[in-house]
């Protein structure tokens, strides 16, 4: 009966098609691969980014909570970059460090922005650069441009990230020898007269005898002796 029906089907292929059983099913098989191919470019863009992106959150653990660090230092942040899964990953900006762990995929290892993490890296992205000696929180000599491209950047941690502390602020501490040499200057400048200045005055001696002082100022005898012999002779 099977072999029956096979031989009425290949009959059937050969009449309506003029092909053999086996090139027919050959070129059935090419065109069931050949549509699929082309269904899956021609698909909504939204459905394969929604598939996609519900497989990415069943693959990504629940995050934990933001956890408080204070103040700490700038080799300390460094520990939070990303290398350590069970880390957070942590980034500063002026000075104040953000957790940038939801944005894991930007910040964390293989991520565009994956070198900021772990750093102050205000003037980099003042910068828009990517360069390693930008990676410092110091913004000194930045424009009034770069300056305002840095506070975009700090609008959007503030308002999209949780602040977790502060980088500790380094003081470079001063040599004996530059305090040294400060206060021996100091003692120059002070010891220099001033120049245009009035003399000083000459405080009289102590020993100084005050009948000298008292004869420089009386009129001399003579000149008395002459003022009276003349006014004897007017009288």
């Amino acid at each position: 009966m099977a072999l029956q029906l096979w031989e009425n089907l290949k009959d059937s292929i050969f009449d309506y098609t003029g092909l053999s059983p086996t090139t027919f099913f050959t070129v059935v098989a090419l065109g069931l691969a050949l549509y699929y191919v082309v269904s899956g470019f021609f698909s909504s863009p939204d459905h394969v980014h929604h598939q996609r992106s519900r497989n990415f959150e069943e693959q990504m653990e629940p995050l934990p909570p933001p956890v408080q660090l204070g103040e700490i230092s700038e080799e300390e942040l460094k520990q939070y970059d990303g290398s350590d899964p069970k880390k957070p990953l942590l980034m500063a900006i002026k000075g104040q460090i953000y957790d940038v762990s939801q944005s894991r995929m930007f910040y964390g290892p293989g991520g565009p922005y994956a070198l900021f993490a772990g750093k102050d890296a205000s003037r980099a992205l003042a910068k828009m650069s990517f360069d390693e000696k930008d990676l410092t929180g110091d913004i000194s000599g930045l424009g009034a441009f770069e300056l305002d491209a840095l506070q975009d950047w700090e609008h959007k941690f503030m308002s999209k990230y949780v602040k977790v502390g502060t980088v500790k602020q380094t003081v470079v501490p001063v040599s004996d020898g530059a305090a040294n040499s400060e206060h021996v200057e100091a003692n120059n400048h002070d010891a220099k007269p001033a120049e245009g200045g009035a003399p000083e005055s000459v405080e009289p001696s102590e020993n100084a005898d005050p009948r000298n002082e008292a004869s420089s100022d009386s009129i001399p005898a003579e000149t008395v002796n002459k003022f009276d012999g003349d006014a004897d002779k007017k009288e």
